[in-house]
């Protein structure tokens, strides 16, 4: 009976332990552990970003000129037409005034009637010279009108001379050559045709002549890329009307100035054209390879944000974030050239948002 009496009080007490242990248990709150958030890093790096940019440029003639009449007169004369390929000096075409051949003789006449006035004068000084050694034979006065009378004559010479050369000069612009070697590319003129200031055919040039051997391409390059070329890189181009070929050139020239308008610098290649195959005229795409001179440091886009606060990163000190202002520079696929206060071996966010505050605990 006692025995039995035990075990009732045993299981009693049992259960009241077990029934006040759950009360107790759903009496206490739990307490979530604040951990920091884990983020993917990276450590910063620096190299030469290469990126290459494809622009338009046109083909031209190493040297180009318009060929105009110098004086008025009528086209008696063609020795080329469009497509001839001429020589340095060669003769292009023979123009006629018989109005300059006129004033010439006259010209001509005026110098050999002074030249006769002025040898008399000079003779009539020479022996009044001569003769005034002996003394008392010719006055002072004599000497010396006679010698401004040589002297006037002489001026006058010298005078009709410059206008003999002068109109012998116009009339030499009545045969035109060529100035350099090359191709006639445009004729606007035929036999006959009145060419000269005064008259409608100063409108139009005679020819047009181009030298095809050597040509020049220009481009333009934008500001943001002009730090990345000099005379000398050589550059690849191709034109739309040879496909499948590439044509290669160094840069000759860079104006060194940007265009007001454009706002990009023009630089010029000297592009060797013995086959004929390209024409002045071509459209060409210039491919300029970008490649950095310095080494600068390059992340992943990811890593940049750029919000209505600015540009910035966010580097991982003392496991906490730090917002730094940068500036981005070129941008190739997925990774981008960044500028700024940046610590060498600095720890950054590899994929950083908005919502990222700066001081927040990182693991």
């Amino acid at each position: 009976m006692k025995n039995k009496l035990f075990k009732k009080s045993f299981l009693f007490v049992v259960l009241a332990t077990v029934l006040t242990a759950c009360n107790t248990s759903e009496k206490k709150e739990i307490v979530p552990v604040e951990t920091a958030p884990v983020i993917e890093t990276f450590t910063i790096s620096k190299e030469q970003l290469t990126t290459e940019l494809r622009i338009p440029a046109e083909l031209t003639g190493f040297q180009q000129v318009d060929i105009y009449a110098k004086v008025s007169s009528f086209v008696k004369e063609l020795k080329v037409d469009i497509g001839s390929q001429v020589k340095k000096g060669q003769l292009l075409l023979i123009l006629e005034a018989p109005e300059i051949s006129s004033q010439l003789a006259a010209a001509q006449s005026r110098q050999l009637s002074q030249k006769a006035i002025y040898t008399a004068s000079k003779s009539t000084f020479d022996r009044l010279f001569e003769t005034s050694k002996i003394e008392g034979t010719i006055s002072k006065n004599d000497l010396e009108q006679a010698a401004a009378r040589k002297n006037s004559d002489y001026a006058q010479y010298q005078a009709t001379q410059a206008a003999y050369k002068e109109i012998a000069i116009m009339k030499s612009y009545l045969v035109i050559r060529a100035p350099f070697d090359g191709i006639i590319t445009a004729r606007n003129v035929n036999l006959g045709t009145f060419v000269g200031s005064p008259g409608k055919g100063s409108e139009s040039p005679l020819f047009t002549l181009q030298q095809q051997s050597k040509l020049r391409l220009s481009v333009y390059v934008p500001e943001l890329y002009t730090g990345y070329l000099t005379v000398g890189d050589e550059l690849i181009f191709n034109v739309k009307s040879i496909n499948n070929e590439t044509f290669h050139a160094e840069i000759a020239r860079m104006s060194g100035a940007l265009d007001s308008k454009l706002r990009s610098e023009r630089v010029e290649l000297d592009v060797l054209n013995t086959s004929k195959k390209l024409l002045p005229g071509m459209v060409a795409e210039v491919l300029l390879p970008l490649k950095s001179k310095n080494n600068n440091y390059v992340v992943p886009k990811s890593a940049v944000v750029t919000s209505s606060d600015g540009v910035y990163v966010f580097i991982v000190e003392n496991n906490k974030m730090k917002r730094t202002v940068v500036q981005k520079g070129r941008q190739v696929e997925n990774r981008v050239e960044i500028f700024g206060d940046i610590p060498e071996n600095s720890i950054l966010v590899k994929v950083a948002s908005e919502e990222m505050k700066d001081g927040t605990a990182v693991k």
